[in-house]
């Protein structure tokens, strides 16, 4: 969970993952099976980089399924076991990925990282994935209230013909 709701990347690809497709040096994860079709360099924070170098290396995917050198193919039992524990309900794994697009989004990361960062051909997609909590279009707003408050007198009343000359 924690390289899903860190990088955005989709189930498929987090448990296809491979460790030759990781580079510690660079801090990027090289993926080349994606749901377009394009390859896509996803950046790690240092949160994604510590997880990964304290896994165990069993084989070639770092995660691993029962068979030798197979990818784990199934984890929703294990997901939903650790929701029940959190006491969360109607969450499913993709909704991590939501939860990546958002968190960012929030913080002010603008759409079109944000997209690329999620592999999205269209903005458009993105903005599905790009919930916002109520509380930040209200910090959006106040901002504004900060910045305007700022502008000297002279300027003010500059801004105000402007305004009146729009009308």
């Amino acid at each position: 969970m924690i390289v899903a709701v860190h990088t955005g990347m989709r189930k498929g690809e987090i448990l296809n993952l491979r460790w030759d497709q990781v580079d510690f040096e660079k801090g990027i994860i090289t993926l080349t099976d994606t749901k377009n079709d394009q390859r896509r360099s996803v950046p790690m924070d240092e949160t994604v980089k510590s997880t990964l170098r304290e896994m165990e290396r069993k084989n070639d995917y770092i995660f691993c399924g029962l068979k030798p050198r197979r990818p784990l193919v199934w984890i929703e039992l294990s997901f939903r076991k650790v929701l029940e524990k959190s006491g969360i309900e109607d969450f499913k794994i993709h909704d991590l990925r939501h939860t990546f697009a958002s968190n960012l989004v929030m913080s002010g990361v603008d759409l079109v990282t944000v997209k690329e960062l999620l592999g999205h051909k269209t903005i458009e997609m993105t903005l599905r994935y790009s919930h916002l909590a109520p509380d930040h279009k209200m910090r959006a707003v106040n901002i504004l209230d900060q910045v305007m408050s700022q502008i000297p007198p002279q300027e003010e009343r500059h801004e105000r013909k402007i305004l009146e000359f729009k009308r």
